[in-house]
């Protein structure tokens, strides 16, 4: 007698060696929480397009470095711990994260300041002849290191990188004079500004070729002009009288607002670029408005009033009104020569001074006076007009007297009252007020080691500019 299955029971096969029957009501009975798990561990083995790498893999090798070497504080290198083991993994050369270049700003900055650490073929002899002569490269790790008594300046590193890009520059130009200004926080880049002066004759051959190509516009445009007047010669009398008021003319070289030269960079190693002399209308126009730098110097400047220039034109405005407001020096530090004061009784103001050889220094304590009497400026104060010594607007040139005939008819204007600042080597104490401060704030480096101190001058006007003086050291 044949038994029948029951239930799921599965009937015996009557060959051997078959695969039993599958009943069509088998059911896989799976708990809801391990189906979550395996649809988990399935997103986790899914392979990256790119790399062909799964996460559940690598959290298994991460996890096991990190129960394997249990390092401290696991939670605050998890990253790196990740990155490293990416690293490590064998890959094709194809595609592999070690051989990837790195791009990052600082490896190339990286790259371009290692050029100023290497030395030359014939750095012997040369360093042997730059020793029998004078250098103009100040010393700017002896200048430093009494910022830092005055918890001023930069660190110790950046200033030796910054030294060795104005050594570059003083080889690269013929310069009697070269002083570091002073950086300028932009907010792309930084900019780096060195004070220089050329040698004698030797800019005036760069202002001329430069003139070249200005002389050439302006014939371009009379040129323009004068095809214009003979075909408007019957619309001449129609034409207003006025003239709109000249532009003031920009300061010669060598002379106020001009008269030193100033290079910038972004950082050191990046070449050097020599910004253009300044005009009056800018140094008016950057009195008016307020601007964030941006450390490019092509960048347009977009204010209101509308400025007439592109950032590098602002920067040397800035320039020229920071050291006009913020280059002192102690009481008798400098002098005018006899020269000087003949000129002076002639009726001319005083531009030049010397360094006074006979200068014994003052007590630390007379310095930091708050009368702030034993501090001058050594540099010539801008007036309204942009320029550092009056120019007539009313002054007739050349161009004027050959129209004198047609102009006889017109009223002459009133003669202008000419402007006048205060003299160079003014002591501070003459200096104005700063928002009911006063315009600068002097402090001695250290009260505890009164002998070894240095006497600092802070700027209110400008913050960031700062002055030093220790015996006859400024």
């Amino acid at each position: 007698m044949s038994e029948t299955p029951k239930n799921n029971e599965v009937a015996p096969s009557s060959k051997p060696g078959s695969k039993p029957p599958t009943p069509a009501n088998m059911e896989i009975n799976i708990n809801p929480r391990d189906q979550e798990y395996i649809n988990a561990k399935a997103y986790m083995l899914g392979c990256s397009t790119k790399t062909g790498y799964n996460l559940y893999d690598h959290l298994s090798r991460v996890l096991t470095k990190v129960l394997d070497e249990r390092p401290e504080n696991v939670v605050d290198i998890f990253e790196d711990i990740s990155k490293e083991t990416k690293l490590c993994k064998f890959t094709s050369n194809v595609d592999t994260v070690q051989d990837k270049i790195d791009q990052s700003t600082e490896v190339s900055l990286a790259q371009i300041q290692e050029k100023l650490f290497k030395k030359g073929g014939d750095d012997e002899e040369g360093a042997e002849a730059e020793e029998e002569v004078e250098t103009s490269l100040p010393n700017l790790m002896d200048l430093n290191f009494y910022f830092e008594q005055a918890g001023v300046g930069m660190n110790r590193e950046e200033m030796f990188r910054i030294w060795l890009a104005m050594k570059n520059l003083v080889d690269s130009y013929p310069l009697q004079f070269c002083r570091f200004w002073g950086k300028i926080i932009g907010t792309e880049q930084n900019y780096i500004v060195a004070e220089v002066e050329y040698r004698e004759g030797e800019e005036e051959e760069a202002e001329e070729e430069e003139g070249e190509g200005e002389g050439e516009e302006e014939t371009t445009e009379k040129e323009d002009a004068e095809e214009e007047e003979e075909g408007d010669e019957e619309e001449k009398d129609l034409k207003p009288d006025y003239k709109p008021p000249s532009d003031v003319p920009k300061e010669a070289a060598r002379t106020g607002a001009n008269k030193k030269t100033y290079f910038v960079c972004n950082d050191p190693g990046k070449p050097w670029i020599k910004l253009p002399p300044i005009k009056p209308k800018e140094i008016i126009s950057a009195r008016k408005i307020k601007k964030f730098l941006t450390g490019r110097l092509d960048a347009p400047v977009v204010s209101y009033p509308p400025f007439p220039g592109n950032e590098s034109n602002y920067v040397r405005a800035q320039i020229a009104r920071i050291s006009a407001g913020t280059h002192i020096s102690p009481l008798g530090f400098y002098q005018f020569d006899e020269e000087e004061e003949e000129e002076e009784e002639e009726g001319g103001g005083r531009e030049d001074f010397v360094e006074n050889v006979d200068f014994e220094g003052i007590p630390l304590r007379e310095l930091a006076d708050p009368g702030l009497n034993n501090w001058v400026h050594h540099v010539l104060h801008i007036l309204p007009q942009g320029r550092t010594k009056w120019w007539n607007p009313v002054e007739k040139t050349e161009d004027d007297f050959e129209d004198e005939e047609e102009e006889e008819e017109r009223e002459e204007p009133d003669e202008p009252e000419p402007e006048t600042g205060p003299p160079l080597l003014t002591p501070l104490s003459e200096d104005a007020e700063v928002d009911s401060m006063p315009p600068w704030s002097p402090k001695i480096s250290s009260s505890r080691i009164p002998q070894y101190a240095v006497s600092v001058m802070h700027s209110n006007l400008w913050p960031g500019a700062h002055a030093f003086a220790v015996d006859k050291k400024i």
